[in-house]
């Protein structure tokens, strides 16, 4: 295991990483949503995170200082596990009920997991009586108690703690990405602004930006209505939006200096909007539309992502009556457009080209990035003649135009 990563220690230092406020706030709604207990722990196991949703056997086994430890050790081995795998762990804990542990890992150092469970996948037999009996014999605990606690833990089947480790293995990877970015990107700033190659360097730092710049407060709003679905109807329409939330993250959590076609970005885009009509409802409503050839272009990676969150936050979600989004891809001879357009309030006269030229922000709350920066971006990897058109008036609404080479080179 690395010792140091862009200078940090790694050992005991996710603590000083990650913000742990905003880590434990996405940890005790998960554990709300799926009813699984959870927490964050660092690679000697220590935690991380205050305990969520633990059962009340777990909590009499950590009120004994000698099972505490115990616990502390048997986190840290299944983290480890979890680690040399790369993937999710699945274990019996050293008080016979199941775990789960989903690595932390950013390019490619391991940081601490996330563990998950506390559960068991049959009633208590009477070979795991015994152990418990010991168990609390061992760490100076009252047997009957133990025995009571052991009686009330869920049954669940594997399937269903894999399925909720995994989904928290992305959020927990994604803030502590988001934290790592954040440390480094001030770090290598200043180093770098020492050099002669100061502006391509700052090119690909911006590009990391994107990524890294996400605002907490898009995943809040998501676990919130998944919390809310999960409560109020069975779970199929919140498997969908869970299914949406996992496939966005995996999607920003890619390198973002890549190019990707333009169907893995309008899959993207679907993902997001799903969310997004999630949290408005009928408010917002949205057709995509793409011709054949178009789908096979390339753009940056998270090119669309800025412009339809524009349309929301500036056009329609105002608007008393909502409005509709509108995104179309076509064939031009050698180029392509992609047309975002909005039925929301619309921009005043010259505010639009003040927009393009980065006299105005232009910004949404999910990625902060305006919308001169995804302009100068599509220039940068294209040339001078594609970028994004603006036209807008009062009350009709917005169209942004996305030009980009019908035939593109993978980065």
């Amino acid at each position: 295991m690395a010792e140091y990563v862009y200078g940090l220690p790694v050992h005991g230092y996710l603590r000083e990483l990650v913000a742990v406020p905003l880590l434990q706030e996405v940890v005790d709604k998960f554990a709300r949503a799926t009813g699984v207990a959870a927490i964050v722990v660092d690679v000697d196991g220590t935690p991380i995170t205050r305990p969520s949703n633990f059962t009340e056997f777990c909590r009499l086994v950590r009120s004994s200082p000698v099972g505490e430890k115990g616990c502390y050790e048997s986190d840290r081995r299944v983290g480890e596990a979890a680690a040399k795998w790369k993937s999710l762990s699945l274990h019996q804990c050293h008080c016979t009920l199941i775990d789960m542990a989903a690595p932390l890992i950013v390019d490619g150092v391991y940081w601490g997991a996330v563990l998950c469970g506390q559960v068991l996948l049959e009633r208590p037999q009477e070979e795991q009586i015994k152990q418990v009996r010991q168990v609390a014999r061992q760490y100076g605990l009252d047997e009957e108690k133990m025995c009571a606690a052991l009686y009330k833990i869920e049954v669940v089947t594997e399937e269903k703690i894999r399925a909720a480790g995994e989904l928290l293995q992305i959020v927990a990877n994604y803030i502590v990405e988001m934290s790592v970015s954040r440390i480094t990107s001030q770090r290598l700033t200043r180093q770098l602004k020492e050099k002669a190659d100061m502006e391509r360097v700052m090119h690909q730092l911006e590009l990391r930006a994107l990524q890294s710049q996400v605002n907490p407060h898009f995943l809040f709003n998501t676990l919130n209505a998944a919390c809310r679905l999960a409560m109020i109807e069975g779970a199929s329409q919140t498997e969908e939006l869970i299914h949406a939330l996992s496939g966005l993250l995996r999607y920003t959590l890619r390198k973002i200096d890549q190019m990707v076609s333009l169907r893995e970005e309008l899959e993207h885009i679907t993902n997001y909007l799903f969310i997004q009509k999630t949290r408005y409802g009928n408010h917002i409503k949205v057709e995509i539309h793409a011709e054949p050839e178009a789908l096979n272009a390339m753009i940056p990676l998270m090119t669309l992502q800025p412009l339809v969150e524009n349309a929301i936050v500036h056009g329609l979600e105002l608007k008393e009556d909502g409005g509709t989004i509108y995104i179309d891809a076509r064939c031009f001879g050698e180029r392509v457009c992609i047309e975002v357009r909005d039925t929301g309030l619309g921009m005043e006269p010259g505010v639009a080209s003040q927009v393009l030229e980065g006299n105005r922000s232009g910004r949404g709350h999910t990625t902060g990035l305006g919308l001169t920066n995804v302009h100068q971006r599509l220039r940068h990897c294209f040339g001078e003649k594609y970028g994004l058109e603006i036209f807008s008036s009062p009350g009709e609404g917005t169209t942004v135009k996305v030009w980009i080479p019908l035939k593109s080179q993978k980065s």
